[in-house]
């Protein structure tokens, strides 16, 4: 299993970009589906998008699609978030996870290992 630690939000003002990381540490990183999460006050945990292992494949919810791309460095065990043009409604905590499952298993469940989370907040 992996462990995982998630770095790079902030503060920003609606239109702006962000990018988080997560580190992964643990064996066989590169078999393991990537995906992000995040969870807003009062809210449910919701899926944002996922990558297969071997980067080909990928899956995001139709609120952030076209805005945000997740990619990722298997040789570094890293795995990233671009986030453009944010809005408001994307103010959350985000969360890095990994799952033994397919890419297309997007439900939160599929997933066995998570970080810590980090929060992103978009001002208006």
């Amino acid at each position: 299993q992996v462990q995982l630690v998630e770095s790079g939000g902030g503060l920003l003002q609606a239109g702006g970009s962000l990018r988080l990381s997560c580190v992964a540490s643990g064996r066989a990183f590169g078999s393991y589906t990537m995906g992000w999460f995040r969870q807003a006050p009062g809210k449910a945990r919701e899926f944002v998008g996922a990558l297969s292992a071997s980067g080909g494949r990928t899956r995001y919810s139709d609120s952030v699609k076209g805005r945000f791309t997740i990619s990722r460095d298997n040789a570094k065990n890293m795995v990233y978030l671009q986030m453009n043009s944010l809005k408001p409604e994307d103010t959350a905590v985000y969360y890095c996870a990994a799952s033994p499952f397919y890419v297309y298993d997007i439900s939160p469940t599929n997933y066995n290992a998570w970080g810590q989370g980090t929060q992103v907040t978009v001002s208006s």
